[in-house]
């Protein structure tokens, strides 16, 4: 397999506002035993163990490897990275030893493709969806635990062509199928670019002015969000943050809009509701300028 290796820059880490620092140890860290001595816990399932996730629209792995990518993460040391957008057809070198990976490419050269990084091997990766009508856009990755799912997501963005807009019409409700059936087993953690922004406090309030004709705006996309809600997901970061505003996780390279905050939150993380109690923070990275994206933080006890 040919692995690609870019020289990596170094990029400052800002924590996004209101961190909450814990010394718990998580399930796959170092252990310490009766005559003191640490070894590593041999994938022991202990409960109730902060756990950080961060979800990153790379828009393009190559160029956010070259504005300090690694460094972020490798300062940041989530549990979980999930990647979104990585327009590559290999696995890369992500300059991450204490990662493994798992790679979902579109099989299209410079378009769409997930990843996801992980501490601790899971016991089963699922790529794209059983109905592979919706497969062949590395789109999709889901990962088994024990106690819970793991699922990075990118949805299709509805611009372009009406057929595009069917297809993400029926990708929604494929994924909601997906997250269904998972559901029915056990707790799941979904994050990812959903391409929609749910309310209007979720896009800069200039732009709300006849938004809804836009895409990752229609009342169709924003109906398929509030499906997954109802099917039982919280939104975390609204969970804790109910009616903030000026808090967007994607501004477009025009303008300036990102200087002068005119965004979209249209990356989440959602969690079902039984781990709701579970939920310490969810957070924007907001100055992280890797790509047009900003990273995003959840950290939950699991």
């Amino acid at each position: 397999m040919t692995v690609l290796v870019l020289q990596k820059a170094s990029v400052p880490v800002q924590e996004p506002k209101a961190l909450i620092k814990s010394d718990k140890i998580h399930p796959w860290s170092l252990a310490v035993t009766e005559d003191g001595k640490k070894q590593k816990s041999q994938g022991l399932e202990i409960h109730d163990v902060l756990m950080i996730f961060i979800s990153l629209n790379v828009n393009g792995l190559r160029a956010a490897l070259c504005k300090g990518m690694a460094d972020f993460f490798a300062a940041s040391q989530p549990d979980f990275i999930l990647l979104q957008e990585i327009k590559v057809d290999v696995p890369m070198d992500l300059a991450l030893p204490e990662y493994s990976s798992e790679w979902n490419f579109s099989g299209q050269s410079g378009y769409a493709g997930t990843a996801i990084l992980f501490k601790r091997k899971p016991l089963k990766v699922k790529q794209d969806f059983y109905d592979t009508n919706f497969n062949g856009e590395g789109r999709l990755i889901t990962l088994e635990y024990p106690s819970f799912f793991v699922v990075n997501v990118y949805v299709p963005n509805s611009q372009g062509p009406l057929k595009r807009w069917y297809y993400r019409l029926d990708w929604d409700s494929a994924l909601l199928d997906h997250l269904s059936h998972l559901c029915l087993q056990k707790p799941v953690l979904v994050g990812g670019d959903f391409n929609v922004a749910h309310h209007d406090r979720d896009i800069y309030p200039e732009n709300t002015k006849n938004i809804e004709k836009q895409p990752g705006f229609r009342e169709e996309e924003r109906g398929a969000f509030d499906a997954l809600l109802e099917l039982g997901f919280i939104d975390t970061f609204r969970f804790l943050r109910a009616d903030e505003g000026g808090a967007y996780t994607w501004w477009s390279g025009k303008y300036e809009n990102r200087r002068n905050n005119r965004g979209r939150r249209i990356d989440y993380f959602l969690v079902s509701k039984s781990l709701e109690t579970k939920i310490q923070e969810s957070s924007i990275f907001s100055n992280v300028t890797i790509s047009d994206h900003a990273p995003i933080k959840l950290m939950i006890e699991l």
